[in-house]
């Protein structure tokens, strides 16, 4: 995976844009769509376009925002830098983006808009860890293999494609896994949770742990719908 990702390098000795949405929406390796039309942030794409194409995918506080309605939206320290990989300028100005994630960081300080700027940015710091043991990160793997293809996960939507790639040995554990937390794991403060942990070990026993928790609310409801089951089983 370090080799992966040093394909395309980060300068973090400079300041990043950031461009915050109220949900963690990329991860490391997945792909996300973006229509820009805010004028700071087609301020930011001019910007960006112009030098390396990267952007910080940041995440608002929804709470701390709340608590301070008059300042601007709080967010939280962790962030997914990623890359420009394709876009279109429409006539109006505003943007269609693809975004690829490149790797996680940390705010370490941030950057108000100033006369020139209408966007923050941000000093952001490396939070991956690359040295994972990868006989337990293939280990999960496998379980988790088994979990979208023998259980009632594997009737979730996207479950057969992501069990494909599962399958596919070239395909690098973390780089799949990271795929698993993008497609499968909707809960947010698990999202969230996903993209503050720089160990990929620890990721995917977050979605190991979530996988299994959906799983056993899944043979809940079957257990309610099965008219051969016994009389007072309820899911609640």
């Amino acid at each position: 995976m370090a080799k992966e990702t040093e394909t395309v390098r980060v300068n973090f000795g400079k300041p990043i844009p950031i461009f915050p949405l109220g949900v963690v929406t990329l991860l490391p390796h997945a792909v996300l769509p973006l229509h820009v039309f805010e004028p700071r942030y087609r301020q930011m794409v001019e910007h960006v376009l112009d030098g390396n194409g990267q952007i910080a995918m940041a995440v608002i506080d929804q709470k701390a925002t709340a608590d301070a309605p008059d300042a601007p939206p709080v967010l939280k320290p962790a962030v997914c830098v990623g890359q420009i990989v394709q876009h279109e300028r429409l006539i109006d100005g505003r943007y269609n983006l693809l975004v690829q994630g490149i790797c996680r960081a940390r705010i370490h300080r941030e950057e108000p808009p100033d006369k020139g700027r209408l966007y923050r940015q941000g000093v952001l710091r490396p939070i991956e860890v690359f040295d994972a043991d990868a006989d337990e990160l293939d280990a999960i793997r496998e379980r988790l293999h088994f979990l979208l293809t023998e259980s009632p996960l594997r009737n979730l939507a996207a479950a057969e494609n992501v069990a494909s790639c599962l399958s596919r040995p070239e395909a690098p554990t973390a780089a799949i896994l990271e795929l698993v937390g993008v497609s499968l794991i909707t809960n947010e403060d698990v999202r969230y949770r996903l993209l503050e942990e720089g160990d990929p070990l620890a990721r995917a026993n977050l979605i190991e742990d979530d996988l299994l928790d959906l799983r056993s609310l899944l043979c809940r409801a079957e257990k309610q719908l099965d008219p051969a089951a016994p009389k007072g089983v309820h899911w609640n």
